[in-house]
C-alpha cells in the first residue's frame, strides 16, 4: 500500500507544492515532486517516480484524499494503467491518511518552520536533501523498530526488492 498527498511550504518567491508517495511497509518516502502549482501532473508525476522504483505488483493500493488532483480522471487514469487500485479518505477527514499527515508534520517541524526560505529553488534543495538523506536513511522510526525506512527494507527485504 502506499499512500500521497500533498503539501505547501511558504518562500518569498510564493509557494512551493511537494507531492510526496510513501510506501507504507517501510515508511520510506519513494515519490517526491516539486512545483510552484498544484495540478494533477504533480500528483501523476510524484506517482510515476515511486513506480519506477517499485516493481508494481497484482493488489497495490493507493490511498490518497479527494482532492482535485488526485480525483482527475488524468490521475485515475495512471493508477489504471499501472492496474492499482485506488483508495480514498472519507471527504473531510485527514485522519484517514494519517502516515502521510504525520510525515508532512514531521518534515515542517523538524526543516520547515526552522528555515526562512528566499526562493522555491532553495527550499526544494533543503527539501530533497532532507528526504533523501536524512528521512530514509537516518531517521528513525518508532513503528520500524527505530529504524530508518532504508535500514528497515534492508533487514526485510535482503534478497528481494521491497514490496
Amino acid at each position: 500500500m502506499w499512500v500521497s498527498d500533498i503539501s505547501q511550504i511558504k518562500t518569498l518567491e510564493g509557494w512551493l507544492y511537494l507531492a510526496v508517495v510513501l510506501d507504507l511497509f517501510s515508511r520510506k518516502v519513494i515519490g517526491m515532486v516539486m512545483a510552484d502549482r498544484m495540478t494533477q501532473q504533480l500528483v501523476i508525476n510524484a506517482f510515476n517516480q515511486a513506480a519506477g522504483k517499485r516493481d508494481i505488483k497484482g493488489g497495490l493500493v493507493h490511498h490518497s484524499d479527494q482532492g482535485s488532483q488526485y480525483t482527475s480522471l488524468a490521475f485515475q487514469q495512471c493508477l489504471s494503467r499501472y492496474g492499482v487500485l485506488c483508495s480514498m479518505s472519507r471527504k473531510g477527514n485527514c485522519y484517514d491518511n494519517a502516515v502521510v499527515e504525520s510525515f508532512f508534520h514531521t518534515l515542517k517541524t523538524e526543516l520547515i518552520y526552522n528555515n526562512h526560505y528566499e526562493t522555491r529553488q532553495q527550499a526544494k534543495e533543503e527539501i530533497f536533501e532532507y528526504i533523501e538523506i536524512f528521512y530514509n536513511n537516518k531517521r528513525m522510526h518508532s513503528y520500524l523498530g527505530y529504524m530508518a525506512p532504508n535500514e528497515f527494507e534492508k533487514k526485510c527485504c535482503p534478497v528481494k526488492e521491497c514490496p
